[in-house]
């Protein structure tokens, strides 16, 4: 191990990895240092219940794979990143066997508006519509995230809104409304109404939450239809990336703790481990999230009154918040409604338990404040897309449960949850695929919140590492003195979800925070003027 360095990077999650990539190129010597023995963060994937099924612990889908600056630049499907796009992208079953609502590809909307329709010819025409206007919303998308924020996006946003929907009689006053307010207004079938909130959840944006109703015209129809199986697990990202940052030469110092940033004459100059000391010429910059950064790694000795209190109030949770179930199956499930359409048993994303928007309304609401809702989940059998993520003729099911935030339990909870709520999940699964019972189960485990943020410094078990709420949004994220990824102290910067735009498999953070340092050591960036970012 060197001992000095010109940039150091705290964190081998995809946004460092993706950093560190880029500094080296630019010519900086640089290690990541990873506390862990295993690079990626949240793109990992693992066997955790029986050899051979391969479960994705947080990240399953992956729609930014045409818009990742770095899978072009370095040249990632030369280090063995590989994917696939499913047909029957997203659907809803019901436990009485009525028809399923499934979504396709983009290549394949007479389907989806023949399913939808089943329900409505006016959601299926407008839903179709807005898939159609944002079929080209990838490189406007990137150009918007994979910028640092700006003040001024506001109203460039609202001249975006009135001219790609204005002659449907939507506004851009109409996007300062909840998302299940847009959605109820434009939709009138329940059906329709239910998949799209739980969609929005998935999303990252509550339904809830004031300002963020835009995101079900464009945000919502542009993911579902670009979602992608990664081959042999999401981990296969981080391993490209990693391979990626060894081409480079970056060096990765892996099973060791950063317990502290070294500030000297008001600029951090290194990182103090177990190990010993490593030293910075020009910086530092970490992907863990800005409160363990700020406080706990910088210590509030070193910082002003302003930059701590802003650290310390930082919110984590509640929208954010996961548990990943693990089912070892015989057989994938299937389902009363595929008697009307067989796709529902071969969809990439799948939404069980709700009969009706009430029912997800209650258990969106009831998992934000604290309360363990009633089972219901969105469900992935990837095996069936990538047959190498199970034994042959067996099945790996995972899916996310949003549960209360980790504080809101303690350990013995916790335990409980644990051992019962994958078997209340079976037993409501059942009502809607009558073969998934116990009998079709070879083994299951449940992880929940509490070891996620032991696991992976995921407080809260937000995998977004703190909440997205107007307040800790766009210029405002993690909170405006800090917005730039530059930290209070020269030298020192933030990499991670925690930073602008947030969470999700993208790595705009890191490549965000590549450009402002470089640009801040007088280097070329990695930006493109053909591309806009």
């Amino acid at each position: 191990m060197q001992h000095t360095y010109d940039a150091i990077v705290i964190g081998a999650g995809h946004n460092g990895l993706c950093l560190a990539a880029y500094l080296a190129r630019a010519g900086l010597t640089t290690c990541i240092v990873e506390r862990r023995h295993e690079e990626g963060g949240g793109a990992n994937t693992e066997e955790p219940v029986l050899p051979g099924f391969r479960f994705n612990m947080h990240a399953n889908y992956m729609e930014f794979f045409d818009i990742i600056p770095m899978i072009e630049d370095f040249g990632l499907e030369d280090c063995g990143l590989r994917s696939v796009t499913p047909e029957n992208q997203c659907g809803i079953a019901f436990s009485d066997g009525r028809p399923p609502i499934v979504l396709h590809r983009k290549d394949l909307l007479e389907k989806t508006h023949a399913s939808i329709s089943r329900y409505s010819k006016a959601d299926a025409d407008l839903y179709v519509l807005l898939q159609e206007r944002t079929m080209d919303f990838g490189p406007l998308l990137a150009i918007g995230i994979y910028n640092p924020p700006s003040q001024a996006v506001a109203g460039g946003q609202n001249a975006f809104i009135e001219a790609m929907y204005g002659d449907i009689g939507i506004t851009a006053a109409d996007c300062i409304k909840t998302p299940k307010i847009m959605i109820d207004e434009l939709f009138e079938s329940p059906e329709m109404r239910t998949l799209l909130y739980r969609t929005s959840v998935e999303f990252g944006v509550g339904i809830d939450t004031t300002g963020s109703g835009g995101s079900i015209l464009h945000g919502l129809p542009w993911m579902i239809g670009n979602w992608r199986v990664t081959l042999g697990g999401t981990h296969t990202l981080a391993k490209a990336m990693m391979q990626a940052c060894y081409r480079e030469g970056v060096d990765l110092i892996e099973n060791t703790m950063v317990d502290g940033i070294i500030i000297e004459g008001g600029r951090a100059v290194g990182v103090q481990t177990r190990a010993g000391e490593i030293r910075a010429r020009h910086c530092i910059a970490s992907n863990a999230d800005v409160r363990q950064t700020l406080v706990d790694l910088v210590g509030p000795d070193n910082l002003s009154e302003q930059w701590l209190k802003r650290a310390k109030n930082f919110r984590y949770g509640p929208t954010h918040v996961l548990a990943t179930p693990m089912f070892c199956l015989y057989e994938a499930p299937h389902y009363k409604s595929a008697e009307w359409d067989s796709d529902i048993d071969k969809c990439f994303y799948t939404i069980v338990g709700y009969d009706g928007p009430e029912d997800c309304v209650r258990y969106i609401r009831d998992a934000y404040s604290g309360r363990l809702p009633e089972p219901a989940a969105g469900t992935w059998v990837n095996s069936l897309w990538d047959p190498a993520q199970a034994p042959p003729g067996r099945q790996s099911a995972t899916g996310w449960y949003f549960f209360p935030v980790a504080s809101s339990m303690g350990p013995d909870d916790w335990t409980e949850v644990r051992e019962t709520f994958n078997d209340a999940f079976l037993a409501r699964w059942a009502e809607f695929a009558p073969n998934m019972n116990r009998d079709n189960v070879i083994a299951d485990r449940l992880y929940t919140p509490d070891q996620m943020e032991r696991k992976n410094l995921m407080w809260e078990g937000d995998f977004s590492n703190g909440d997205l709420v107007p307040d800790q949004s766009g210029a405002n994220r993690p909170f405006p003195e800090a917005s730039s990824y530059r930290m209070e102290h020269e030298g020192l910067y933030l990499c991670g979800p925690s930073a602008f735009p947030g969470g999700g498999i993208h790595s705009a953070p890191g490549y965000n925070a590549a450009k402002v340092i470089l640009e801040d050591l007088g280097l070329p960036t990695p930006a493109r003027a053909e591309r806009g970012y």
